[in-house]
């Protein structure tokens, strides 16, 4: 039951904080487990070159405070009392800033920035191993903390706030933290943490060995907290004109799992957004990657109170932002929508004779096969190609591109998933859901507030801290269910599209 703890009569709501990659959402979620409202501000992300992705961090704080102040304008006029502040965040996107000044010294590193991959391939034959059984995860293609070495050693300003003791690193849910509660709390949370690619699993703990092999200080290192710890206190009541307790701070992955249901092993999740993520829970023991499978990756779920509920995640870089890149950045189609309405008019690969490929590698490639250098294609254009076939050839690449995630997942769980909810602003594509379900092959589940599954995650989390909610199951179970997309195709079908996009994505992987 939910547990009135303010004013009788009043509504309840969590002010819930969504930062993306491409934008800032802050919502209140109601004691109902619904949202009342999302404010929305995007954010710029720059290139400066074909590896570098970047961001500003003022730019990011400013747009998270205007959200909540538009969230928090609407809880007031519609009579509810907000109980506490919840954070969610893009993961292992990376700061330095000054404590004396709260100013960044560099732009942010951006979890799809590559330009030290090259560099990490050194370290695969005597890392890899011991890193996977530590960590869940092997070196990759990105090191935050190599970053911010490589900051202090190239950057004057940076090494001089490092040699006078005031220079802090943190992730973007650190960054906020620190801000939010005026400078009292710098830390990660664990299912931040679990991004980063230095925290060992079992012992909620850095891995100091790993750090320090990339040069990073070990003094840079942010406290470890719980997901929903109590050190984080409250938010400075200047900032929003609110005394409240910041209750939750999570990846947004993995609130995105808790709203979509993903509590009990086998459950999982597929959330669309600027890149796609699968995921599953494993219960309360890491289920290690596997040889064969590459990509997929351990982490904790989530980490609440002292209990880490671990879970299992595979992802391809490249969904929503090559939706954007091929509507912004080259003007071939006007929205994502159009993609998706023309999409609906041409037919499906299997027994059409179709040629049209698109291989949405515009990242790298994780999943089959780890290829951080493969590069996208659009190919088996003729005259005859039209518009609605390229259309279609682009969601049958991210579709096809999804299904490897989710094979990869269930292998290594070495079970098919027990459920799976999809989410995320880019799965509101009726057609991509459709195509999704025929490839893979069982049925999908659309939440029926799928936009908003890391704004509720976080905010339940929160919630059951708080005490509007006794337990993540009980506000879960009471959402009401979203529409489900059932398979159209046989399973012949079906292996005869992979076999072709095998085929296809085969030169990419030499």
């Amino acid at each position: 039951m939910t547990k009135t703890l303010h004013a009788p009569g009043r509504r309840l709501g969590i002010l819930s904080v969504d930062e993306g990659t491409t934008g800032t959402r802050a919502g209140v979620v109601l004691d109902s487990g619904t949202v009342g409202h999302v404010a929305y501000r995007q954010i710029a992300v720059r290139h400066p070159d074909e590896h570098s992705v970047e961001q500003d961090p003022v730019e990011i704080w400013t747009a998270t405070l205007a959200v909540c102040r538009e969230a928090l304008a609407w809880a007031r006029a519609n009579d509810v009392e907000i109980a506490a502040l919840a954070l969610s965040t893009q993961r292992a996107t990376a700061m330095l800033w000054d404590r004396r000044t709260g100013r960044p010294l560099v732009p942010a590193c951006v979890w799809q920035d590559r330009r030290y991959a090259r560099d990490l391939l050194a370290y695969e034959a005597q890392w890899d191993e011991p890193l996977t059984a530590r960590l869940g995860r092997p070196v990759g293609s990105r090191a935050p903390f190599l970053w911010a070495a490589r900051q202090i050693a190239e950057q004057p300003e940076v090494a001089a706030a490092h040699a006078a003791g005031a220079l802090l690193f943190g992730t973007v849910d650190t960054w906020l933290a620190w801000k939010f509660t005026g400078g009292a709390a710098h830390a990660v949370s664990a299912s931040n943490a679990g991004s980063v690619g230095a925290y060992l699993l079992r012992e909620h703990a850095w891995d100091r060995e790993w750090i320090g092999q990339l040069g990073c200080p070990l003094d840079l290192l942010p406290d470890l907290f719980a997901d929903d710890d109590l050190g984080y206190g409250r938010i400075d009541p200047e900032l929003l004109g609110v005394d409240l307790p910041l209750a939750a701070v999570m990846g947004d992955q993995h609130a995105a799992l808790i709203a979509l249901g993903g509590l009990a092993a086998g459950q999982g999740m597929c959330v669309y957004g600027t890149g796609t993520f699968v995921d599953a829970a494993t219960g309360d023991t890491p289920a290690l990657p596997i040889p064969g499978v590459t990509g997929v990756l351990a982490q904790p779920g989530w980490r609440q109170g002292s209990t880490t509920h671990f879970s299992l995640e595979a992802y391809c870089s490249t969904t929503g932002s090559a939706l954007r890149w091929l509507c912004d950045d080259l003007g071939f189609f006007a929205s994502p929508a159009e993609i998706g309405e023309l999409a609906a008019q041409a037919p499906g690969h299997a027994g059409s004779g179709r040629r049209e490929w698109f291989v949405p590698a515009l990242a790298g490639i994780r999943t089959p096969v780890w290829r951080p250098e493969a590069q996208a294609a659009l190919s088996g254009l003729t005259l005859a190609t039209t518009r609605a076939d390229v259309a279609r050839a682009v969601l049958d690449g991210i579709a096809h591109s999804v299904c490897d995630l989710i094979d990869g997942v269930a292998e290594t769980m070495r079970a098919p998933f027990a459920r799976l909810r999809v989410g995320g602003g880019v799965a509101g594509s009726d057609t991509l859901m459709q195509i999704q379900a025929d490839i893979v092959g069982l049925p999908l589940e659309r939440a029926a507030d799928s936009a908003t599954a890391s704004l509720r995650g976080t905010a339940y989390l929160a919630g059951v801290r708080e005490g509007l909610w006794s337990s993540l199951e009980e506000v879960v179970e009471a959402q009401p269910r979203g529409r489900v997309f059932a398979p159209t195709t046989t399973p012949e079908q079906r292996e005869e599209q992979r076999t072709a996009w095998r085929t296809v994505l085969a030169p990419h992987l030499d």
